[in-house]
């Protein structure tokens, strides 16, 4: 078989393989019915995936009026690694081999001639049993790095296009250790920023606003302009701790390195939702107008909080003060419990503290010898209830402002990377031994925990990990405004991608398919596709002159068979 025939019968396999693999891949939201949650009633406990579905179909072809008017791209703990990874970092690929020439050069001192041949000996042999495996192992680190990176990319591209978010969050851990010198940061935030998440932009200063009193809301939500437009290119990144450490680790440099490249780590943003209903208009609060209202215009809060040294001790104690007063005056701007029509979302990255058995990650705290965090799975239980009690202002008092109900809203992070989805929320009626409890969020709603009267509570997110290894998730927030309640609803989902030796093998197939249509190609022009079947009319011809051949007329009039 000809070279050209081989070719050609491999790629019979190969192209409808490689088309079918890559439509999967570079399409898998669609194939999965991945799509932001559609706003539903409130006595509609399970999703719609499927209308969810039709709708985004719909906003790539037409309108939609049905789409959530905030929904929020959230992606958790990309962890890019570098070159510290890498087995012969900053060191050369054969030290051995180098050691050995120097040895037979007389380069070095040795006692005698035989110990020489003798340490050449062992130099030879460690290039094979330790040079040449680091260094195998080394190359495929770094085109594990590359791969990587737009392997998490093709993430952030394919969802930002298909299901078309209002906005992007990435909640901590950008980088992959908090203990890299300055010139390997800037190199994985330079991957960061050009491949991983090309196109995006970090939070402006001048937009990232610390909390205050009186604000100017910071967009409109539902209204499609120049600043909507903005906010879909905007990355509203999270510091978690491989970005800047721990309580223990946590120093002004490492901050201020992360807060030049990927903005700030601590601000708010507000956004309004504007509504078109006089009728409704006249309903709102207005001091002079209406003052007995406790309908506020609907506004939504986002609150980033560096929650990386919420516990003690901290390495840092002046940081760790800017920290509790950010959390404080957080909580001193927000709205009356007593009013409605806000809804905060806060965005951190440890998440809040529940017992072992809810989650992967059970608590569990270590310290340096010295003092200091050095590493923490889940927040204490009171900086825990720092955000429950102090920024959502539930309670367990019944007699508390607001029964004890709160604020509505939802606390989103990263960290553990498996992901978990739970409902806190504290009894009421349990008089003195009242305490915050926490399971999971499918339990809470088969119990119909949520909504129950004198049971306050709060559902905290933690998104699964994007990275390959975890399947490569992406978390859908859906946010919308119930005008017949005058209360904010959420639904959240989930979209994953799968793991990351399917992308490696996508673009391998399609590598040798590609190279292999070009040989192929090639030897065709070339002239070297000898293997050429004969055309109809050679193939008649011969098949008479064999046969005239086999026949054989003899002179009784018989035909003979010869």
């Amino acid at each position: 078989m000809s070279p050209a025939a081989l070719l050609r019968n491999a790629l019979r396999v190969l192209i409808p393989l490689a088309v079918a693999c890559t439509f999967y891949l570079y399409l898998y939201p669609i194939f999965l019915g991945c799509a932001f949650p559609l706003p539903q009633p409130v006595d509609k406990a399970e999703q719609d995936t499927v209308a969810a579905f039709q709708d985004t179909l719909r906003q790539h072809v037409l309108s939609s009026n049905k789409a959530a008017p905030f929904r929020l791209l959230a992606l958790g703990d990309p962890q890019l690694e570098g070159d510290t990874s890498i087995r012969n970092y900053n060191r050369e690929s054969f030290p051995h081999l180098t050691w050995a020439i120097r040895h037979l050069t007389f380069k070095t001192d040795h006692p005698s001639l035989w110990r020489r041949w003798r340490q050449v000996a062992h130099d030879l042999v460690d290039v094979f049993f330790e040079d040449m495996p680091d260094t195998a192992e080394s190359i495929r680190k770094r085109i594990d790095l590359f791969g990587n990176d737009f392997y998490l990319a093709h993430i952030y591209r394919t969802l930002k296009w298909w299901a078309r978010p209002t906005h992007v969050t990435v909640l901590g851990d950008l980088l992959g250790s908090q203990w890299i010198k300055t010139p390997e940061f800037e190199r994985r935030s330079w991957r960061f920023w050009n491949r991983s998440f090309k196109g995006g932009e970090r939070v402006p200063d001048d937009v990232a606003l610390y909390p205050a009193e009186e604000y100017d809301v910071t967009g409109l939500l539902g209204v499609d302009d120049e600043n909507a437009a903005a906010w879909r290119r905007r990355v509203i990144n999270v510091a978690g701790n491989h970005d800047i450490g721990y309580a223990g680790d946590l120093t002004q440099e490492r901050l201020e390195r992360f807060e030049r490249v990927f903005g700030k780590a601590a601000y708010e943003l507000r956004f309004e939702l504007p509504i078109n209903d006089p009728t409704l208009n006249a309903t709102i609060y207005d001091p002079e107008k209406n003052p007995d209202s406790n309908r506020l215009i609907p506004e939504l809060r986002i609150v980033n909080v560096n929650n990386m040294n919420l516990d003690t001790p901290a390495a840092d104690q002046s940081l760790q003060d800017k920290t509790y007063s950010f959390v404080n005056d957080v909580i001193n701007t927000a709205s009356a419990v007593e009013y409605a029509g806000h809804f905060t979302v806060v965005l951190t990255h440890i998440p809040l503290y529940k017992p072992e058995g809810i989650c992967v990650d059970a608590p569990f705290f270590s310290f340096h010898a010295g003092g200091g965090v050095k590493e923490q799975n889940q927040l204490s239980a009171d900086a825990s209830r720092g955000f429950l009690e102090g920024i959502f202002g539930l309670s367990g008092d019944p007699n508390a402002p607001g029964q004890g109900r709160g604020r509505r809203g939802v606390v989103l992070n990263g960290h553990d990377h498996e992901g978990c989805d739970i409902y806190h929320y504290i009894n009421q009626t349990e008089g003195e031994e009242r305490q915050w409890r926490v399971t999971r969020w499918s339990d809470a709603q088969t119990e119909k925990i949520p909504g129950t009267p004198g049971v306050p509570g709060l559902r905290e997110i933690t998104v699964r990990s994007m990275m390959g290894g975890f399947g490569g998730n992406a978390g859908l927030l859906s946010v919308w405004f119930d005008e017949d309640e005058w209360e904010w609803r959420f639904e959240f989902a989930n979209c994953a991608l799968g793991r990351q030796y399917f992308w490696w093998f996508v673009h391998i197939i399609d590598l040798i398919a590609i190279v292999a249509l070009v040989l192929y190609g090639a030897l065709q022009a070339a002239g070297l596709d000898v293997e050429k079947r004969p055309n109809a009319r050679d193939t008649g011809a011969m098949k008479n002159e064999n046969i005239e051949k086999k026949l054989i007329h003899v002179g009784n009039g018989e035909t003979k068979k010869g």
